[in-house]
């Protein structure tokens, strides 16, 4: 019984390093729960990981927008329009951030864009 208890408390004794997918799963619980602040602090750490990753940054995008950062929003979401001109959310979100930031006029071709691009007819 003794070996038995000391394995049991050796196995608590390491200490773990959390992986990307780790933080990327926790950051996704957290966001869930509404927890923004908390999962674009995972996120922002996920991203130095892993740069290149669309739906990691569109995320972190979205966390930085609940939390009201806009201008770490506008940020993530100037690189997701730039690296891929095309994703449909990510100009909605950018419209939609420079809005909340008092900056309609800014906003205005991002929304025509993204109503395009979802197929709708966008009001000129």
């Amino acid at each position: 019984m003794s070996d038995n208890w000391v394995t049991v408390t050796s196995s608590f004794d390491t200490v773990r390093v959390e992986s990307a997918a780790d933080k990327w799963e926790r950051a996704q619980l957290l966001f869930e729960v509404r927890d923004y602040a908390k999962a674009a602090q995972l996120l922002a750490e996920v991203a130095e990981e892993v740069p290149f990753q669309t739906d990691l940054r569109l995320l972190l995008a979205r966390a930085y927008y609940h939390s009201a950062q806009l201008g770490k929003a506008e940020s993530q979401l100037r690189v997701i329009v730039e690296r891929d001109p095309v994703e449909h959310y990510a100009h909605l979100l950018l419209g939609r951030t420079l809005e909340r930031q008092g900056r309609p006029e800014e906003a205005a071709p991002w929304l025509r864009l993204a109503a395009a691009f979802g197929g709708e007819v966008a009001e000129i």
